[in-house]
């Protein structure tokens, strides 16, 4: 009787405590109530947003490495986390509404346990608000005289700026935004006019052919080109207007499952920089850009000051083949097949847009198309087709370089690997699908057909992808052993194998890395350091992202809670649940992979490692595996030191590596500034060094195929690196 008694005390007192919880998040909900302007699209929180939530929540309890409960701290960063992706800058909301909502961080664990995410709801509500009134400001702000030679500054660094007390606060901080912004198209304008002129000189000394004559009259005699310096800053204040309230509707197009996703992943985000909540969308376009396939016209599109703008075409895609659609021309409409109206997407938002280009195979789309030549607007009829993502997939060519005993060039052949892709859906269903491994092996196995002396696997800007991958295009250039160790939340470590006996390329190898080289990128460059197989150049480290996420489909977790016909797509959860070893035992996790041979590049300096990001995972290191060297002869410490001393000798006379250091030293002065000037003078003479060559990479960066291996001053000295490196091995 005792003992029941002690029973029936706790539970009335749990009672008690869940009450009183319910009354905190009541109280709290009722002062919370902070704006009531929803958009059309952001209603109320749905029963399936709330399943997700509770399923998201407990996966990341449950199957995160950390197995962390969603605990105090966990909530604190949730709730900042999302606050950074709406507001950046702190520059919409009030000081008074983050205290308010910072009030709701001791209850964020209890609100995710039941599924409850109208904290979403109330904080993107408010946002919108503040939003709306900071537009206002910002539309008024334009009208509003600017000086541009007395000495003002903006405030950039988020972590000293504060949220605005007051509205005369916040409207003193949008001036100074806007007048950031206006000195920017400014500084644009200079530089075109700089260039117009120079361009002008340059025709006006050299016979004109008549094509290129009636070209240039044709251009100038367009009625709607600003000319003066008086039609240029109007046009720049009305291309700014157009860029806040672009902005402005596409915030209040948010639909219920793209703000659970921001606010989903800021909650997963909250464990690790790389768990998140992918919406059916953003699935999609995962699934994609593993696979390398897609339906629809072939091009890469961006949104920009409300217009959507063709920033790439496939080759060999519909939209290249037709011929009529170019880079830098604006969709303004798009209609389905052959009569369907054409609907206005101005001002719509980008993914809406792609939703409704991408479609069928065979079917037809029409563009209403602003061409960028400032010719009359144009229909478009493009059939969409099945596309391979061939500018994602690996390529190879083979350069000449160094010279041989025999004075002949050496043959290298130079790989370059954007990711570790793979197509999961026609692996798990055929056996086989699109591969990274068996494109660089056929291509391996072509230069051993054409005679190569060496090989450059090019990694750089490589950001991962699957880990059977990375493993098994390892196993290219090892004979049989561990690729990778991994270890799980209960410390368990298992070992990845290359098992498969032989070799596709046994020769020199060098393997170029950057800063944005990750996970995958990295298992296949410490396994290749770690067995002494080849070199490693590039910037000084790798990313440092030493996890490992699997993609936890929705559908199948939920199917207790939906009706066993609803197919409704939920999405997926990226979730970390491992941490990954070299074979050596060192993570590489914040520290990433070493370079053997520094190659001077700006990502080295710029903030973009895994140490970087908001709550990384910590370093750790496990035992060593017993490996077997490289037989063949690899790089000695001595012949690093040689080859790197002959590097550094190379970079400092080459004209082009001194222009780059150039750039270096700027952004290194800049990087860590806490404010920009806003005195045009002193923004152009700060900026006077680099501001030529930003021009010049520019319209390379436009013209050029994005298809194509291309031999510049960094890959020259990768390659001499490498002819070096033969000479070295072969003495």
């Amino acid at each position: 009787m005792k003992k029941f008694k002690v029973i029936l005390v706790l539970l009335l007192l749990y009672a008690g405590l869940l009450s009183v919880e319910s009354e905190r998040i009541a109280s709290f909900f009722r002062t919370c109530d902070l704006e009531n302007s929803l958009s059309a699209e952001v209603t109320e929180p749905t029963k399936r947003d709330s399943d997700i939530a509770m399923v998201v929540r407990y996966l990341m309890q449950n199957a995160h490495i950390s197995e962390r409960t969603l605990d105090e701290e966990l909530s604190q960063r949730t709730i900042d986390g999302f606050l950074k992706t709406l507001d950046p800058q702190k520059l919409y909301f009030y000081e008074s509404d983050i205290n308010t909502i910072k009030k709701a961080e001791p209850l964020l664990g209890d609100l995710f346990k039941k599924g409850d995410i109208r904290l979403a709801y109330i904080i993107f509500k408010t946002y919108l608000a503040r939003l709306n009134e900071r537009v206002e400001m910002m539309v008024a702000a334009l009208d509003e005289p600017m000086d541009f030679t007395i000495d003002e500054s903006l405030k950039i660094k988020p972590e000293i700026l504060t949220y605005p007390k007051t509205q005369t606060e916040a409207r003193e901080r949008v001036r100074l935004r806007v007048k950031y912004d206006m000195l920017i198209l400014q500084v644009d304008d200079q530089k075109s006019d700089k260039k117009e002129s120079e361009k002008t000189s340059e025709a006006e000394n050299e016979k004109k052919s008549d094509a290129v004559a009636e070209s240039q009259n044709a251009a100038a005699q367009k009625d709607d080109a600003p000319k003066t310096p008086e039609e240029k800053y109007q046009a720049n204040k009305d291309k700014l207007k157009r860029r806040y309230t672009s902005f402005q509707k596409r915030m209040q197009q948010l639909d219920g499952e793209e703000l659970l996703e921001l606010y989903l992943t800021a909650m997963t985000n909250s464990y690790d920089p790389h768990s998140s909540y992918m919406s059916p969308s953003t699935l999609e376009n995962f699934e994609i850009s593993m696979s390398l396939g897609l339906q629809g016209i072939g091009a890469t599109l961006t949104s920009e000051d409300g217009y959507v703008t063709v920033k790439h075409l496939v080759p060999g895609g519909p939209a290249e083949k037709e011929g009529s659609l170019k880079v830098n021309d604006k969709i303004c409409g798009v209609g389905q097949n052959d009569d369907g109206p054409i609907e206005d997407v101005v001002d719509m938002k980008l993914d809406d847009v792609v939703k409704k280009i991408r479609g069928k195979a065979d079917t037809v789309v029409r563009l209403e198309v602003i061409p960028s030549d400032g010719s009359a607007n144009k229909i478009i009829r493009i059939v969409r087709s099945n596309i391979e993502l061939k500018d994602s997939e690996a390529k190879g060519v083979v350069f000449e370089a160094g010279q041989k005993a025999n004075g002949t060039p050496f043959k290298i052949g130079v790989i370059d690997l954007p990711s570790f892709y793979l197509d999961m859906q026609a692996a798990r269903a055929f056996g086989e699908g699109k591969s990274s491994t068996r494109d660089v092996k056929r291509i391996l196995e072509d230069f051993n057909a054409q005679g190569v002396d060496a090989v450059v696997l090019d990694l750089r800007n490589n950001g991962g992808g699957s880990l059977p991958e990375a493993i098994s295009l390892t196993g290219l250039f090892i004979d049989r052993g561990s690729v990778v160790q991994v270890r799980d939340s209960r410390d368990k470590i298992q070992s990845h194998q290359d098992r498969n006996g032989g070799v596709t390329w046994d020769g020199p190898l060098v393997v170029v890395i950057n800063k944005l080289s990750a996970s995958a990128s990295e298992i296949l460059a410490g396994a290749i350091q770690d067995y002494g197989r080849g070199l490693i150049v590039g910037d000084k480290t790798t990313h440092g992202k030493g996890t490992v996420q699997t993609v936890e489909y929705l559908n199948p977790q939920l199917r207790g809670a939906l009706n066993a016909l609803n197919t409704e797509k939920l999405g997926a959860l990226k979730v970390t649940i491992q941490q990954f070893y070299r074979p050596l035992g060192a993570s590489t996790q914040n520290k990433g992979v070493s370079s053997d041979i520094e190659i001077p590049a700006i990502t080295t300096h710029m903030d973009l490692g895994e140490a970087d990001l908001d709550y990384p995972l910590d370093f750790h290191q496990i035992p060593a595996q017993e490996i077997a060297k490289w037989p063949y002869g690899g790089p000695t410490p001595e012949m690093v030191r040689q080859l790197k001393a002959a590097s550094d000798a190379r970079v400092a006379k080459d004209p082009e590596f001194q222009k780059l250091a150039k750039k270096i030293n700027f952004y290194c002065r800049i990087k860590d500034r806490e404010s920009v000037t806003l005195n045009m003078e002193k923004f152009m003479a700060e900026r006077a060094d680099v501001l030529e060559d930003e021009e010049e990479e520019l319209e390379e960066k436009l013209t050029s195929d994005a298809n194509e291996i291309k031999r510049d001053f960094y890959m020259n000295e990768v390659l001499s690196i490498m002819a070096d490196y033969i000479q070295a091995l072969q003495k």
